[in-house]
């Protein structure tokens, strides 16, 4: 079966990953279980670029199709940040639960409309004859009061959906993968492959 190399070692975002794409005829692997080891520098300015140099990156090394995520939160009450710098937001290193307080200080006092915030997916595919293609979709939410929630993982606990009035990590697999940014982006690439 031909293989799917997805740039990331996230293992709850495989998950999500491989829920939304198991109908494709090809093999889902992480580039850690495709043995594929590189240090990719995520330069972009917005989450296509850097989604479009992971995937590019791991098409070259493998010869095989890649793709890639970027995704982040946008919180409108802070400019959109933590926006392209998500996930190394107050460093690298730095847990989610340090991150996820930090956004939920910053909003303290802050009430109604002025925490809209959401989540931004691009997906990027790239083919071994060069082609690509990236997709782009969002989920609009609020920033909770508290973090709320054990399902899914980072910015999750604190994203509030108010038609579901749950967090993103208070949903379920089946409920996040139907709303999701990731989800929606993933299906829009995935009609590339069904065409």
């Amino acid at each position: 079966m031909p293989r799917i190399i997805f740039a990331t070692g996230n293992t709850g975002k495989m998950k999500e990953i491989r829920e939304i794409l198991k109908d494709l005829p090809y093999e889902v692997v992480s580039m850690k279980e495709a043995g594929v080891t590189a240090e990719i520098v995520e330069d972009g300015t917005t989450f296509e670029e850097n989604a479009l140099i992971k995937a590019r990156t791991i098409a070259e090394l493998t010869g095989e199709i890649a793709m890639a995520d970027d995704s982040g939160l946008e919180v409108d009450y802070l400019d959109k940040a933590p926006g392209v710098y998500s996930a190394r937001f107050l460093g690298e290193d730095t847990s989610y639960e340090v991150k996820n307080r930090y956004l939920l200080e910053k909003l303290a006092g802050v009430e109604g409309a002025e925490r809209s915030a959401r989540f931004v997916c691009a997906i990027a595919c790239v083919w071994p004859d060069g082609k690509s293609k990236v997709c782009r979709a969002v989920i609009e939410g609020e920033l909770a009061k508290e973090p709320a929630g054990e399902n899914g993982f980072g910015y999750d606990p604190i994203f509030y959906v108010p038609e579901y009035q749950k967090t993103t990590a208070e949903l379920s697999l089946a409920e996040k993968n139907e709303i999701s940014h990731r989800a929606k982006a993933l299906r829009e690439m995935k009609k590339e492959f069904l065409a």
